[in-house]
């Protein structure tokens, strides 16, 4: 027996004449998040139809809840235009929801596209309320605060459907270019990915190595977290660059008070470079003003300066909590607090620029002569793929 789904999507619906281009992408997307599983999925108006076998139920159902670009969706019921019909799934739907324990106060919400429909959404709400409160004597009628609502849709066919989960919004990913994120492995930039991919970037992670300072369980760490953010994001794959011997000239030659700027400057660098080998028009932080010494507005403005692209900092303005709260909620958190530290945090000094001089930063950069040893780091990553079946879905 197979399972339909009503799927929903918001913000692509007012995207005018270009709106084919976000529906075509958010079905390629959900197909190939899904391409294991024998699923059909139709587009109507403001409206996706996904059916699928029904031992697949729960994969296609955690899938729709990480998909960016749907708002909502449903286990629907789908059933001709007929009163008998429509009577019998709602009576069906309604009996579901109150032996799963949601309440006996309901409404009943209709949308009516098909204006040849004999009742009007009033006359069929008010049918149908007497119908389901004369089979179920419990029930009553509250519209502005029900326990739980039965939403039908007249379309080319009825659609009948009670709870509606949540999706998580946005844009399609892939309909929005590229970015290159700068994945730290810490608590930030998990979180600032996810927020760039809900705004449609496709995105390549780049994590920075500096072995034998930092151990293999930061860089499986990494992994770790980038094969977490692909729950969400189709086809992310990782490049880990080799950035010991950059690190080592920085801690030779620069006045230690500058190594972290500079260092993070030569990130800037190198992720310029490797962005365009993977056609990225962006990249990617999770800077958040103040929060670190490196994080100023002066020390932000130095650093930045080594990226010709532009550098998107989603997290510029949030409280640290806000930034926890939604690493919790994509699973990413528990990861990030893992007790393996960084280079950042392995060649920090105990007293780093807060305000730097912007012209004395640039020739201190300068005279450290290191394009070659950039050009090296950029020429030696490895690229690391995650599969459908890696991501668990």
């Amino acid at each position: 027996m197979d399972t339909f789904f009503l799927i929903k999507y918001g913000e692509i619906s007012l995207k005018g004449e270009n709106r084919k281009v976000f529906i075509d992408r958010l079905k390629r997307n959900i197909k190939t998040r899904l391409k294991e599983f024998p699923v059909t999925i139709t587009i109507r108006p403001g409206r996706f139809y996904l059916t699928a076998p029904e031992e697949y139920e729960e994969s296609v159902r955690n899938t729709l809840l990480s998909t960016f670009g749907i708002t909502g969706f449903s286990k629907a019921l789908k059933v001709n235009k007929d009163m008998e019909f429509i009577q019998a799934a709602a009576i069906s739907i309604t009996k579901d929801m109150l032996e799963k324990g949601k309440g006996t106060v309901f409404k009943i919400d209709i949308r009516r596209t098909d204006k040849h429909f004999p009742y009007d959404s009033y006359g069929l709400a008010c049918k149908l309320g007497d119908i389901l409160r004369t089979e179920f004597p419990e029930l009553t009628v509250n519209c502005t605060r029900p326990d739980w609502i039965l939403n039908i849709e007249i379309r080319d066919a009825a659609y009948l459907y009670g709870d509606e989960e949540k999706g998580p919004g946005g844009l399609p990913v892939a309909c929005a270019g590229r970015g290159l994120l700068l994945l730290s492995g810490g608590i930030d930039s998990p979180v600032a990915g996810y927020l760039m991919a809900k705004r449609g970037l496709s995105i390549t992670a780049l994590y920075f190595h500096t072995p034998p300072f930092t151990s293999d369980e930061v860089k499986e760490k990494v992994i770790c977290l980038t094969q977490q953010l692909s729950r969400y994001i189709p086809r992310i794959n990782l490049l880990i660059v080799p950035f010991t011997n950059t690190q080592l000239c920085i801690k030779e030659k620069a006045k230690q008070e500058e190594v972290t700027l500079l260092s993070r400057a030569a990130m800037m660098k190198i992720a310029t470079m490797i962005a365009g080998d993977r056609h990225a028009g962006c990249l990617i932080t999770g800077e958040n003003l103040s929060q670190v010494a490196s994080q100023t507005t002066e020390s932000i403005r130095f650093t930045g300066s080594y990226a010709i692209l532009p550098v998107f900092r989603p997290l510029i303005g949030f409280d640290k909590n806000e930034i926890v709260h939604i690493a919790r909620q994509i699973g990413t958190y528990n990861t990030s607090i893992l007790p393996f530290p960084d280079c950042c945090t392995l060649f920090a000094p105990p007293y780093p620029l807060i305000k730097p001089d912007f012209e004395r930063m640039r020739r201190s950069f300068d005279a450290l002569e290191m394009e070659p040893l950039l050009e090296e780091a950029a020429g030696n990553t490895e690229l690391v793929t995650f599969t459908t079946r890696q991501t668990g879905l």
